[in-house]
């Protein structure tokens, strides 16, 4: 049975029934208080949405370092971007669809552009978001986040890992985009679990792996579960965790990619023009294997229920292991 990397001190109950699970949003929320508390120059912006997006606490600790734009989040975006200029750290926060969504060219340009230190955060991103439906499902915005130059793009997958990206992101110079998840989800990490902008995490690695599953987000906590669900069908995956899209850890990749020989990218995107198309042209042009992507195969989500979004998308344990299985061995 595939084992849990010891080195990374993941959760140890990842696997029992009733695994703790918080909502991604919760630990940025966390980590803005503890990047406040440690740099006085950290500031929060938020459109309208300070308890849903968890910038409530860093607001009530901090309310003259707390900005309420309203719902104005091109504003927003160029707001941070002078503050930035005059020697603030700040923090910007909606909803993923419409930040970065609604204001994406304020982004480039008077963000990124001007390599200004703005750092955004793009809340309740995925099709799990749930009965709000397509139009508030972010499913492009890693895509259109890591085109632009400058822009470091980091997809948490659990609450303590974005916790860590938080506080990271406040230490890191330059332009970030952290991606958030709404609904509750399993804590996979730990306080002691490492933590490196543009460094992967091998959650998962059986000796002679017949497929590297290369991984981000929500889908992380499936994905190890349905490597255990392959492991029964005689298929041994390794587990790759890339938290950060841009820059992408080559080194690991291309490591992981040569012991498997095969991959699949899993996230909840579409699967064109996010993580998958990232690791693609990786391996396309540095050590070329069979890769399938599994994600939002190319239409809008719609409204139910977050795992039966998961399910309908094939974006579950489940739905993942038959993708997988299908690749390792066509019928």
């Amino acid at each position: 049975m595939n084992e849990l990397n010891q080195n990374l001190k993941l959760n140890p109950h990842l696997f029992e029934v009733g695994v703790e699970q918080t909502p991604i949003r919760k630990g940025y929320g966390e980590g803005l208080v503890i990047a406040g508390d440690t740099n006085p120059h950290v500031v929060a912006l938020c459109a309208d949405l300070t308890e849903s997006t968890q910038t409530l606490a860093f607001s009530k600790k901090y309310p003259n370092r707390f900005i309420e734009m309203g719902i104005g989040e091109q504003n927003m975006a160029a707001v941070a971007s002078g503050m930035s200029a005059m020697g603030k750290v700040p923090f910007i926060t909606s909803y993923a669809m419409f930040s970065p969504g609604r204001n994406w060219e304020q982004i480039r340009t008077t963000v990124c552009y001007n390599d200004q230190n703005v750092k955004i955060a793009g809340s309740h991103a995925g099709v799990s978001v749930g009965p709000d439906g397509g139009t508030h499902q972010a499913i492009e915005d890693i895509a259109i986040m890591r085109v632009i130059p400058r822009m470091t793009v980091i997809v948490p997958c659990d609450t303590i890992e974005a916790r860590k990206a938080t506080v990271a992101a406040a230490q890191h110079k330059g332009p970030v985009y952290i991606r958030l998840a709404r609904e509750k989800s399993p804590i996979v990490t730990t306080d002691d679990t490492p933590f490196t902008i543009g460094k992967a995490n091998l959650l998962l690695q059986p000796k002679d792996p017949d497929v590297l599953i290369i991984v981000c987000g929500v889908l992380v906590y499936q994905s190890v579960l349905a490597a255990r669900m392959l492991m029964e069908k005689g298929i041994r995956a390794s587990v790759l965790n890339v938290h950060t899209i841009k820059p992408l850890d080559a080194e690991s990749i291309l490591a992981a990619a040569r012991t498997a020989g095969r991959v699949v990218t899993v996230e909840e995107h579409q699967a064109l023009g996010g993580l998958g198309s990232a690791i693609t042209e990786l391996l396309s042009e540095q050590y070329p294997v069979p890769i399938r992507r599994i994600g939002v195969p190319d239409v809008f989500g719609q409204s139910g229920e977050p795992n039966e979004l998961l399910t309908h998308f094939g974006l579950d344990a489940e739905g993942i292991t038959k993708s997988v299985a299908d690749f390792v061995h066509p019928h």
